[in-house]
């Protein structure tokens, strides 16, 4: 594991898809590379979300073309929806990306959601922590869009964008809670619909209402299938990007959360799950039995034998 993760700090797409597969499977020495994470090259990581069908992955193609004329290399993380038969990644936006599919400066990982609330992998945190270990300039997270639940990219990334499209015009006002809170810059993807301009407005209004020491959101009107707006874009993300450089207070919620987790995973380590079951198809059959007081009791049982 060593060795790899010496390949995944010179580039190598070979090492990190590895060691992506290592953390998403618990595999054999997952956890002393994460324990060794401490690249200090640090690139930014672009939270890109939005309901179905508003554009993201053109979106996301269209940005790639404009930071690959800048000769920046860039990480794309695509968390696509679950199948329900093997867990694996069910639209694979490798293939919507394939255009880039062999640039040396492109690399492009599809992650399943496996069900995980918030748009995001289970293990989207360790996985994105990988990737900053290679020599990237910008990651580029694109979200399920599962709709107000997918929240949890505010807390990871550094710019959050939040597409919408025309026919949404309607349900911005009824949006403003949940996905509509996160929103680091909104962006009006397929601008050249009807009611585009009126999407446009009731946002430019909820920006405005959402306005901190007299700073509003940026709106940006994109038609990503033909880069219209792609530039406007970009410029907004690196503006925002040089504007925010410190530890956002959800990244530290996020974090936070995370390390709570992992404190409790490590704690339920060595319970068998075999056993739990085991004594609970006897204690189920007792005319006291209560879930609770059980719960405790064999807590305390696997503790104390784990410290014997």
């Amino acid at each position: 594991m060593k060795q790899l993760h010496e390949e995944i700090k010179t580039g190598s797409f070979l090492a990190l898809a590895r060691g992506i597969t290592a953390v998403e499977n618990n595999l054999e020495g997952y956890e002393w590379l994460l324990s060794n994470l401490n690249s200090h090259n640090k690139p930014r990581v672009i939270g890109i979300t939005g309901p179905p069908g508003a554009g993201k992955s053109t979106m996301v193609n269209a940005l790639l073309q404009y930071w690959l004329k800048e000769n920046k290399k860039v990480a794309v993380i695509a968390v696509d929806p679950s199948s329900p038969f093997n867990y694996g990644a069910l639209l694979g936006d490798r293939i919507r990306m394939s255009e880039f599919y062999t640039n040396p400066n492109i690399y492009i990982r599809s992650l399943a959601s496996r069900g995980a609330l918030g748009g995001l992998s289970a293990k989207i945190i360790e996985i994105t922590e990988v990737v900053k270990e290679a020599p990237f300039d910008v990651i580029v997270i694109e979200t399920v869009g599962v709709g107000q639940s997918e929240v949890e990219i505010a807390g990871l990334a550094d710019c959050t964008v939040v597409a919408l499209v025309p026919e949404a015009g309607d349900e911005v006002q009824t949006l403003k809670a949940g996905i509509m809170e996160i929103a680091n810059i909104f962006v009006v993807n397929k601008a050249d619909r009807e009611n585009a301009e009126t999407l446009y407005r009731n946002l430019r209004m909820l920006a405005h209402e959402k306005a901190i020491d007299g700073k509003e959101i940026p709106v940006i009107k994109t038609v990503a299938t033909n880069n219209t707006g792609i530039p406007e874009l970009a410029e907004a993300i690196a503006s925002y990007l040089k504007e925010h450089e410190e530890l956002p207070e959800k990244r530290l919620q996020l974090l936070a959360e995370k390390s709570w987790q992992l404190m409790q995973v490590q704690q339920m380590k060595n319970i068998s799950y075999d056993r739990l079951k085991s004594e609970l198809a006897i204690a189920v059959g007792e005319s006291d039995f209560n879930l609770y007081s059980f719960t405790r009791g064999f807590l305390e049982r696997s503790l104390n034998k784990r410290s014997a």
